[in-house]
């Protein structure tokens, strides 16, 4: 396991509620006084909320808020849930005859695995909120990792169990860390290692098979619906001070990370998106913030494989080594 949680960010919170018999659950990650944020989608299937505001050139500069969450589209009703709980508690933009708690998010599909006429709603999103923590060591099966898995190409029979994993990197004063909630169609790297962890997995013959080489076997594509069922949803939190043109600049060199550690990775069948949060205390080299991001979302990603346990029928890591 790497080290490192996303609190390590002075000033966020994270908090998670699932269902462990449906397989799903929301994680939300506070950051009640606002920090600045952007966000970069590069999978071809996103459920999103909100992040055309974060785009540079749009009014509103901070978020209080953010939810990764199961549950597909149906799982956007989530953000409800945060805004409720950050109303209570008085955080967010003043537009004058009160607050809007600025609270984007994104879902990933869990709806292959468990109950999938359960999903994360309002009320589990409000839960998560008040469950929220500033020392949040939670990984693996739990929150938005709580019906994740990957190696979908041919179907459960052949797909691992994975969930969320979290890690931090501190260069000086400057603190980057991350959150990954990894649920991809592709094959997945521990990249420091130079090695494969999971994916489509043949229990039957106890090997790993390629979904690149699988694809090109058969290059007419695969035209069946499990394929369709992925994500990988992320944050990525920093006490640097960055604009919000920066903070979308970081998020899009995250993704880099996505690239070293999921092979493929922003597939037609993946929505993936990457947040990323500064709390502004920090002066840095956006690069620098950037490059940090890429190498945190990478090891997130692999503590997501190592922490996760085996559930809805599907194998984890740790039960293959």
């Amino acid at each position: 396991m790497y080290k490192g949680y996303l609190t390590d960010v002075d000033g966020v919170k994270l908090g998670h509620a699932e269902n462990l018999d449906a397989l799903t659950g929301v994680s939300v990650i506070l950051c009640e006084d606002g920090f600045t944020g952007g966000v970069d989608v590069r999978g071809a299937g996103p459920g999103t909320r909100e992040t055309d505001l974060l785009k540079s050139e749009n009014l509103v500069e901070k978020v209080h808020g953010i939810f990764l969450t199961g549950g597909s589209a149906y799982g956007l009703d989530a953000g409800g849930g945060v805004m409720k709980y950050l109303e209570e508690i008085g955080k967010g933009f003043d537009v004058g005859v009160g607050i809007v708690p600025i609270v984007p998010g994104a879902v990933l599909f869990d709806l292959a695995i468990g109950d999938s006429k359960i999903r994360p709603d309002k009320d589990m999103a409000y839960l998560a909120s008040k469950n929220a923590s500033s020392v949040d060591k939670t990984m693996g099966n739990f929150g938005a990792g709580c019906g994740a898995s990957v190696g979908k190409i041919k179907g459960n029979n052949f797909a691992m169990k994975t969930g969320i994993g979290q890690s931090s990197l501190k260069v000086g004063d400057l603190i980057v860390s991350s959150i990954v909630a990894l649920n991809a169609l592709g094959d997945i790297y521990d990249y420091e290692k130079s090695k494969r962890i999971a994916g489509v997995y043949d229990r039957e013959n106890s090997k790993h098979l390629s979904t690149t080489t699988l694809y090109e076997n058969n290059f007419n594509g695969y035209n069946n619906k499990v394929t369709a069922c992925n994500t990988t949803i992320a944050v990525v939190a920093t006490n640097a001070k960055l604009t919000k043109a920066n903070c979308n600049k970081v998020s899009q060199m995250a993704h880099d990370g996505y690239a070293r550690s999921i092979n493929p990775v922003h597939t037609m069948q993946d929505g993936d998106t990457i947040f990323t949060i500064a709390k502004g205390d920090i002066d840095s080299d956006v690069n620098l913030v950037g490059m940090l991001a890429a190498k945190s979302i990478s090891r997130s990603i692999a503590n997501a494989v190592y922490s996760a346990k085996d559930a809805g029928g599907l194998v984890s890591y740790n039960n293959i080594i």
